[in-house]
């Protein structure tokens, strides 16, 4: 089960309970902009989303999107590993609810994911889709020692997006 603290944050495995916070991240405009509008409206979608998604990438691959919570338990947004059918590499990815944006806990919590990915799973290389409309998301990925390699389309929605990728040298 993964669980990680930081200076300021307490990463853990997503449940069911955390319903409220994927319905707000996953309805949240810049989310639907950026990534996908997923269609998820309410809380027991939200929920079953979870299961889904990050709950059955747990088992199966022992990686998710994981809950970012503050050290006093308040949800602040989401980051974690994906494995996505089209990209051959594991992809990294956050959200976070507007007003916790911009603190530096999406930084935080990437290199904590980051530090997992490396060392826990031993991962030789990650990757990372932006859009490239997102300036502020690149500029975090390249902090991460993400360096661009183009641009890939996501094929459920035809989509051109940036695609960055760390690699262990």
């Amino acid at each position: 089960m993964f669980n990680r603290k930081t200076a300021r944050l307490a990463i853990s495995e997503l449940t069911r309970e955390d319903g409220e916070l994927m319905l707000a991240i996953l309805n949240d405009p810049d989310f639907i902009h950026n990534v996908a509008d997923r269609g998820v409206r309410t809380v027991q979608e939200a929920q079953d989303y979870i299961e889904k998604g990050p709950v059955a990438s747990y088992r199966r691959h022992n990686f998710g999107m994981y809950k970012v919570a503050l050290k006093d338990g308040t949800a602040v947004g989401l980051c974690g590993l994906v494995k996505r059918d089209f990209l051959d590499d594991v992809d990294i990815g956050y959200a976070f609810l507007p007003q916790y944006r911009g603190r530096g806990y999406a930084l935080e919590a990437a290199q904590a994911v980051m530090d997992f990915a490396r060392n826990g799973l031993g991962l030789k290389r990650i990757v990372a889709i932006v859009s490239p409309a997102n300036p502020r998301s690149i500029a975090l990925l390249e902090k991460l020692g993400m360096r661009s390699e183009g641009c890939v389309t996501v094929p459920d929605d035809n989509k051109e997006v940036a695609l960055l990728a760390w690699q262990s040298v």
